[in-house]
């Protein structure tokens, strides 16, 4: 279920929105077919746009579904099958923090797989937005596409600066020379029809807000991580594939794509349904910070982050809120550090850490001293903020260093995830859901139906510390994940890891899957975190339309048979490379040469592969896959030791699924 982004600003809430997306489109390779996907880089790359290969303008755009014209400031090819239009303002934080995030995106795809095009829409509330739009668009008139971008660059690297002077040396640093002639270009204001004509398209698309963007025309509003990007490039890279095999010419991919995105979608600015207020979810309170007695009648759970500026802007609300009724309303508080704000994490073991040490009280002083403008939440002030409310500074570093709350926080992140709490703040009330920075209408009027429900509890029995349970016990807990027979796993496969692991990892997999190739950073990370705890176990499925993951998988097996499970690894390894390519290294000629790294008798490697050598070893596990219910790659099962059933993860999904589904496993087996 979507949900309406928080009210005043939501278009830049820090959430993932499903977009109709799932695993089995973006990070899985099915049967039905697959595109070929584009690199993913490991690491995040500096702030700086790459420079477009040069070339004759293209001719504008103007009947796609988010229009470009040769006057739009963009990198990447006009063949790239995916587009990425932004709307964005140059004194907008959260442009600021989108940047990053976006020269990632052009160092792991590269222009033949993505365009980014930069449109203007300064709000009305940023003073120097609008001059600075006017600068960057005269950069881009009187010198080019690569000028743009490095005044970009070089605007967002000094947000403290926006003002005529700096607009003028950032120019002349990408490459303007007649600084005098571009100065008076600015006081004349020669550029603002551009910028209004970017501000007229941006209301007729409905970018309310910025950073807004468009992917081959699908919306994807506010600072997103690298991941929510990936996802929908990754889909519609696959998209365009398809429209250009049944004859779209890739320079029209995206007219023909956008457009039909745009139609698909609700009309812009209202994409989503009604919040429903009204279900009930069982939203267990464990032993969470509370701040009221649990006689309380309404209880009001938060999932919040400590560096989200929304979560800041909620808590007159809340104060107001505690003001007006008391004891009647208790409150709860759950982390959400979203990933990518850097200093929640360590602001919410700060906070855990002086509740440990000083008890609930001293924990919500804390809470509020971060939530209150203006804040430190480096290292030095997080320790100085607990100090202040009795913890100890050495703890508190100690807690800063070793993550020593990590467990707490990742369990708040799953029940959030459960529970689709998909960005911060997010409340229930009573069970009941409420998203966004709210004002306290919005609260009292829930709160206040649930008094009447609790006191009615109370007049019929009930005691009043048990009113929350009764309340929410009836109510939805969150989906269980698939499972199935582990009876129906293939056995006699490749592993690695000690038969007494608590725990067994199953891979469906093709060597030739880019998927497959990106889950492998997140099996390194279940090694590393659970070390002889773990055990993995590979059964080939190779797809009938990668035309080398058949041979990769009996060469596979072949190096096993001459070398045993060490090999199988060593050539599985070799064939998937280090993760830094979404392409694994399987033609002959890489195979041969991996044969004879590995030591292996070529002689026998030879007939082996030209023969038809493992590949009935090769069938039985695809035809176990087909019963199990697997129709692509990567399909995982994970399987507690002694267990009848194992839980299914499909797709190349991140540590923290893996974690969560783990753990329960474990944990169910041990009862």
């Amino acid at each position: 279920m979507n949900h309406r982004l928080a009210a005043l600003a939501g278009f830049l809430a820090a959430r993932v929105p499903f977009l109709g997306l799932t695993a089995a489109v973006a990070g899985f390779c099915q049967l039905a077919g697959c595109g070929a996907a584009p690199p993913r880089a490991t690491a995040p790359v500096a702030n700086a746009a790459p420079v477009a290969p040069s070339g004759p303008a293209a001719p504008p755009e103007d009947d796609a579904g988010v229009p470009i014209s040769a006057t739009d400031p963009s990198w990447g090819s006009r063949t790239a099958p995916v587009t990425i239009v932004e709307f964005a303002d140059f004194q907008c934080p959260y442009c600021a923090h989108a940047e990053p995030t976006l020269a990632r995106l052009r160092e792991a795809y590269g222009p033949e797989r993505v365009r980014i095009v930069w449109k203007n829409s300064p709000l009305p509330f940023h003073p120097n937005a609008r001059p600075a739009a006017e600068a960057a668009a005269g950069v881009h008139a009187l010198a080019g596409d690569a000028a743009f971008w490095r005044f970009l660059e070089l605007a967002f690297d000094h947000p403290g600066k926006l003002a005529e002077d700096a607009y003028v040396a950032w120019a002349n640093l990408a490459g303007v020379r007649d600084t005098d002639g571009f100065r008076a270009a600015l006081r004349a204001h020669t550029w603002g029809p551009k910028v209004d004509a970017d501000l007229a398209e941006a209301h007729e698309v409905g970018a309310v807000g910025t950073p807004w963007f468009f992917v081959n025309g699908v919306r994807l509003t506010g600072a997103q991580p690298f991941e929510a990007f990936q996802t929908l490039v990754d889909a519609q890279a696959l998209a365009a594939h398809a429209k250009v095999a049944s004859g779209t010419p890739p320079e029209r991919v995206y007219a023909v794509l956008s457009k039909e995105n745009r139609a698909a979608q609700a009309p812009d600015g209202d994409d989503d349904e009604p919040d429903d207020t009204k279900t009930v979810f069982k939203i267990a309170i464990g032993a969470s910070p509370s701040r009221g007695p649990a006689t309380s009648l309404v209880t009001i759970v938060e999932f919040a982050d400590y560096e989200c500026p929304f979560c800041v802007r909620a808590e007159p609300a809340l104060r107001e809120l505690r003001a007006d009724y008391g004891d009647r309303v208790r409150f709860v508080f759950k982390n959400e550090p979203l990933p990518f704000h850097l200093r929640a994490e360590p602001a919410a073991e700060a906070t855990l850490e002086v509740r440990a040490e000083k008890g609930d009280a001293a924990f919500w002083s804390m809470h509020d001293a971060l939530l209150e403008e203006p804040r430190d939440l480096s290292d030095e002030g997080l320790v100085a903020v607990a100090v202040r409310y009795g913890a100890k500074p050495e703890k508190v570093k100690a807690a800063l260093d070793k993550h020593l709350h990590r467990a707490e926080i990742d369990a708040d992140g799953d029940q959030a995830s459960d529970f689709q709490a998909n960005g911060t703040p997010h409340f229930f009330i009573n069970g009941r859901r409420l998203v966004g920075a709210q004002p306290k209408a919005q609260f009292a009027a829930i709160i206040d139906e649930e008094l009447k429900k609790g006191q009615a509890l109370v007049d019929a029995g009930t005691k009043p510390e048990a009113v929350y349970d009764t309340l929410t016990k009836d109510g939805q807990g969150p989906p269980q994940p698939d499972r199935v027979a582990s009876e129906g796993l293939p056995a006699g496969d490749p592993s690695k890891g000690p038969a007494t692991a608590k725990f067994t990892v199953h891979e469906f997999a093709d060597f030739q899957c880019p998927y497959c190739v990106r889950s492998e950073a997140t099996l390194r990370e279940v090694a590393k975190a659970y070390g002889e705890r773990v055990r993995f176990v590979w059964h080939d499925l190779p797809l009938p339309f990668h035309d080398n993951a058949m041979p990769a998988a009996r060469a596979a097996r072949e190096a096993r048979k001459q070398r045993g499970d060490g090999a199988f690894w060593q050539f599985h390894d070799r064939l998937f490379g280090d993760g830094s390519s979404p392409e694994s290294k399987v033609s002959r000629s890489d195979l041969d040469a991996d044969a004879r790294a590995l030591g292996l008798d070529m002689v026998q490697w030879s007939a082996a592969l030209d023969g038809d050598a493992h590949k009935a070893e090769v069938d039985l596990d695809a035809a176990a896959a087909d019963k199990l219910g697997f129709k692509g790659t990567p399909s995982f099962v994970i399987v507690a030791t002694g267990s009848k059933s194992g839980y299914v993860i499909e797709g190349a999904q991140d540590y923290a699924v893996f974690r969560k589904i783990i753990e329960r496993a474990v944990t169910e087996a041990k009862r």
